[in-house]
């Protein structure tokens, strides 16, 4: 095991491990435990009471950050040219068809959301290998595979997130940066376990939201109590 460093053990001493912090106080302490020179992201890591194995406890789905990601989110619009106008309207940072479906092929993934037309899918169909490990395969569920591409893309720009349990049941999400202001980061976290409250499976029994830990880029994480509500 490698030694911790003076700065990390500077950053722990900050941070009650035996405490539960509520939501307000813990995204006040990891603005100030996030002291890099760049701007670091907030990050929230929920282990849910579900079994990720069985198709009726998939918990996934979309919600609208209020306060935004703080990220320039790089999107794809793969869409037919009586869409192209649209796309790039609304801000699209590459759009066309083609030749993006074969620079994918030959390897290139350089965006963070791809966004498309339900005519288009077919032609993604082959590219899943690519694009499903890294989460940028479109659908329908999260709006990504939609006629109207322009909502689609302003949301995705203005801080709607996807989001999935992963195989240890825990949900993994991005919401905020250290430099945003400490309500900001809390109303964010509060929009995503309130949407996560509604996506309860009915076949999950027991104790639901497990714990939940916040973190930024480059701090220790910080456990908060799961009796927010």
């Amino acid at each position: 095991m490698g030694k911790i460093t003076k700065k990390r053990k500077e950053l722990l001493s900050k941070i009650d491990r035996t405490k539960l912090y509520s939501v307000q106080d813990a995204s006040a302490l990891v603005k100030d435990i996030a002291n890099s020179k760049f701007d670091e992201s907030v990050d929230l890591a929920v282990r849910l009471g579900v079994d990720p194995r069985k198709a009726d406890q998939m918990v996934r789905g979309v919600v609208s950050l209020p306060h935004g990601t703080g990220k320039d989110v790089r999107v794809l619009a793969l869409v037919t040219p009586d869409k192209e106008d649209e796309a790039k309207a609304a801000g699209a940072d590459f759009v066309g068809l083609d030749e993006y479906l074969q620079k994918i092929k030959d390897g290139w993934t350089g965006v963070d959301v791809i966004i498309t037309m339900p005519s288009v899918m077919g032609k993604l169909g082959p590219l899943g290998r690519v694009l499903g490990p890294r989460g940028l395969m479109p659908n329908p569920k999260t709006g990504t595979v939609t006629m109207d591409v322009a909502k689609a893309i302003n949301e995705v720009k203005a801080g709607k997130i996807d989001f999935k349990v992963d195989k240890s049941g825990i949900v993994h999400a991005p919401i905020g940066k250290a430099s945003f202001d400490a309500n900001k980061i809390a109303g964010n976290v509060d929009e995503l376990l309130q949407t996560l409250l509604k996506l309860k499976p009915s076949s999950s029994k027991g104790e639901y939201i497990k714990s939940i830990s916040m973190s930024s880029t480059m701090s220790p994480s910080i456990n908060i109590d799961t009796n927010f509500v």
